[in-house]
């Protein structure tokens, strides 16, 4: 029985897979045509059919990379608490437990980000998709920052967006440089002595918002 063709979009995953195993391995460098070819099992004529240029795949596994690292998704068991405060956490700790199990995503992201200083495209890119994950927590911290009745001065959503991102991004980069002593928990138990404890699950002020 012959096998069921794949599709292109499903062919063009699994070759931006490949690339990202060569690169997670070897490097931004190790991608060329024949490595990622060899890692997919495929011919080098079916991988420039799908990117043209070496150059292409590179740009394409960044867009990749960057979906599957910066992105920002609620997940349904975030999106289920009904106080804003409760849902940060619980983003949060989705976050710091997600990097703290990419550590090839971190180091990949950091070495384009390395690149970014030699090339504006590269650096545009990525200078865009952070403004655009920090912003996607603007919402929520703007929604907790009106729940609570004693905010301090100066306290803003941007500034308290800009903290909790530096604070995920910190997550990874320490999951990335010593594994062996990252602690999720110890790091989750600091976030709830700085936010609060969940509603629904006993007292907690925020600390700094009451």
């Amino acid at each position: 029985m012959a096998r069921e063709r794949m599709s292109e979009d499903a062919r063009r995953r699994q070759l931006l897979g490949a690339a990202f195993g060569v690169a997670s391995r070897d490097g931004i460098t190790g991608v060329t045509v024949r490595a990622v070819a060899a890692e997919a099992g495929v011919s080098h004529g079916l991988l420039l059919f799908h990117f043209g240029t070496k150059e292409r795949l590179v740009a394409e596994l960044l867009d990749w990379l960057i979906e599957n690292t910066s992105v920002l998704h609620v997940s349904e068991d975030v999106a289920r608490f009904p106080l804003a405060l409760d849902r940060l956490q619980a983003l949060l700790q989705q976050e710091i437990d997600r990097v703290s199990h990419q550590p090839d995503h971190t180091r990949l992201f950091l070495e384009f980000w390395a690149l970014g200083a030699q090339d504006e495209s590269i650096r545009t890119r990525i200078r865009a998709e952070v403004v655009r994950y920090r912003a996607a927590f603007l919402a929520i911290i703007d929604e907790v920052l009106h729940a609570e009745t004693a905010v301090p001065a100066g306290v803003t959503a941007s500034g308290l967006s800009a903290v909790a991102v530096s604070w995920i991004q910190g997550c990874a980069v320490q999951a990335l440089i010593d594994p062996e002593h990252f602690d999720t928990d110890e790091y989750l138990a600091a976030v709830r002595a700085l936010i609060g404890q969940p509603r629904g699950g006993g007292a907690g002020a925020a600390v700094g918002l009451r």
